[in-house]
């Protein structure tokens, strides 16, 4: 049984926060939406306070987790389900207004939050299962809330479908897919942890292997529905997927799916043409050439082929989609490309002045990382209020290009692997390992995620600016004048201060009063009740200071989730 000062902490308490103001927000219409996150969140928190408290059993005997973090279960389930909750209390609200199209949207949104909420389910319990299968505490109260909360979530999702599809083959086959991304959801973030060990906790973890269940699915999904077109006309699973994608959303998806999937193509090519050749050079130099080669082949083969056939089996491309991608970047060719040599200019400078500095001089890496979050706001900023469609391209593309190098530095590709490693490596923290660098792709993806989220209806102006001004204003804030000015500890032993946070608060606020009045001149239609957005900047601030999960990931996504309500 876990003791008070355990079960009471400060990072519980601000997901707690997190998961009550959403709950109390839903509306009658997705009451099982709203029992079943409840149910997910109770099973999280029992399941984080037994791994937690427990000093005889361990789950490093099964994982290999990021040394000095907490496992993070809690937090890593509730994120994205507590995200998917809050998107369709926003689509509701257009339903209400009778807004083109919201229906088919809602539709999906709902199928969405099942798949995120029974993937990260399904884990859980994979968890609870291993956690309570060493363990020769099974009569304990923790061990008997989560056996609960796993059989009435259950019930509630059978009710769910067999109420919503009039029971039937559609609501058995809505729950085979759900086991399906359950299932999948549990073998991806054993190959992640176990691929990658010491890199992640396991709320992390949880994290990145729903999101990529989810972005993986949905690319199945797709792909059957275009190719096989009566399963659109059909009362199976795929009905919600044939809610309209635009060109854009199609090229990202197909860009950053195929280069994730990519190095096990490299992996297999490689191992094939070792098995094939009968004389293996054992010349160590031209072993890397051969590699390197391989390496380029495979990827403009991935890139120029395999991706954009994907892009035209799904959308009505007529030319090719980078062609496509040329004629949209000059459709508006003054706006993009001198804001392209704008970002050009801005990164160019950033990058050789924060390298050197980083060289040359005894300033603490933290700080010097923060000033990449300030370098986010005056690049995204300007674009998201100018050019919102050319920004969401340029976030996939950029993405594309940190796959790529840190594949290349990875497996250090030649001739670049060593030099992108360390350029890299000066500006890594205790997060990173040379197996696995991911601060810049927690900072990318905190910015773009709101942003791509925000896409379609949106009723809530701030909502899509929440990754910049959490990240690049509130995070930053909060660094600094910690560190240069703190006193007050929120924990003997951690080195968040109370000065910190209050400055971050302050500095989301202050930005947010400026932002409002230019959102007001601009498409954006204000209704922002400036007490919710007292909540939401003041727990996505409260996090950033009790957390120790990576929190360039968590507190855009909490933030963006409670600005949609």
């Amino acid at each position: 049984m876990a003791s008070s000062p355990s079960f009471l902490t400060g990072e519980r308490a601000v997901v707690a926060l997190f998961i009550g103001q959403i709950v109390f927000s839903i509306s009658q219409s997705l009451l099982s939406e709203s029992l079943s996150l409840s149910l997910l969140s109770l099973l999280a928190l029992s399941v984080e306070i037994s791994v937690d408290a427990s000093s005889s059993v361990s789950l490093s005997h099964f994982f290999k987790t990021r040394p000095g973090a907490s496992s993070g279960i809690f937090l890593g389930a509730v994120t994205l389900p507590g995200l998917m909750v809050s998107k369709l209390i926003q689509i509701s609200r257009a339903v209400s207004l009778n807004q083109v199209g919201t229906e088919a949207e809602l539709e999906n949104l709902q199928l969405l939050y099942w798949v995120t909420s029974a993937s990260c389910f399904t884990v859980l319990a994979y968890l609870c299962f291993i956690f309570y299968r060493q363990s020769d505490s099974k009569n304990c109260a923790t061990f008997r809330v989560s056996l609960s909360c796993i059989a009435l979530y259950f019930g509630v999702c059978c009710v769910s479908f067999a109420v919503k599809s009039h029971g039937g083959w559609y609501a058995v086959a809505n729950l085979l897919w759900l086991f399906f991304h359950g299932f999948a959801a549990v073998k991806l973030i054993q190959n992640i942890l176990h691929t990658f060990p010491a890199c992640a906790s396991i709320g992390e973890a949880l994290l990145v292997t729903v999101g990529l269940v989810i972005y993986f699915s949905d690319m199945l999904a797709c792909t059957a529905a275009k190719s096989h077109g009566y399963f659109t006309a059909s009362k199976l699973v795929m009905v919600p997927y044939g809610v309209k994608r635009s060109e854009v959303s199609i090229i990202i998806q197909g860009l950053i799916t195929g280069l994730l999937i990519f190095p096990m193509l490299f992996k297999n090519v490689l191992q094939i043409l070792e098995r094939v050749s009968s004389a293996p050079s054992r010349d160590r130099g031209d072993d890397q050439m051969r590699r390197s080669l391989v390496f380029y082949v495979s990827l403009v083969f991935v890139l120029v082929i395999a991706v954009p056939s994907w892009m035209q089996l799904v959308q009505d491309f007529h030319v090719h989609p980078f062609l496509w991608v040329l004629d949209f970047v000059l459709s508006e060719p003054l706006k993009r490309l001198s804001l392209c040599i704008y970002w050009l200019v801005v990164i160019y400078v950033s990058v050789i002045r924060f390298y050197n500095i980083s060289k040359s001089s005894k300033i603490e890496r933290i700080l010097l990382r923060k000033y990449y979050h300030l370098m986010a706001v005056l690049m995204f900023v300007p674009a998201l209020i100018l050019q919102p469609k050319f920004l969401d391209l340029a976030f996939g593309a950029a993405l594309a290009v940190f796959l790529i190098l840190e594949t290349i530095r990875i497996w250090r590709i030649w001739p670049l692997g060593h030099l992108v490693h360390q350029f890299m490596n000066a500006f890594t923290d205790h997060r990173d390992t040379d197996l696995l660098i991911v601060s810049h792709f927690s900072l990318l993806l905190g910015c773009a995620l709101p942003i791509w989220l925000s896409s379609g209806f949106n009723d809530r102006p701030l909502a899509p600016f929440a990754g910049i001004l959490s990240l690049g204003i509130g995070d930053t804030m909060a660094s600094v004048v910690g560190y240069k000015y703190g006193v007050l500890r929120w924990s003997k032993t951690g080195k968040k201060t109370i000065e910190g946070t209050a400055a971050g608060i302050t500095s989301v606020l202050a930005a947010c009063s400026i932002l409002l009045p230019l959102l007001a001149t601009s498409r954006y239609i204000l209704d922002q009740n400036w007490f919710s957005l007292l909540f939401a900047v003041t727990i996505s601030g409260l996090l950033e200071a009790y957390t120790a999960q990576l929190d360039n990931a968590f507190i855009p996504l909490v933030f963006y989730s409670l600005l949609c309500l």
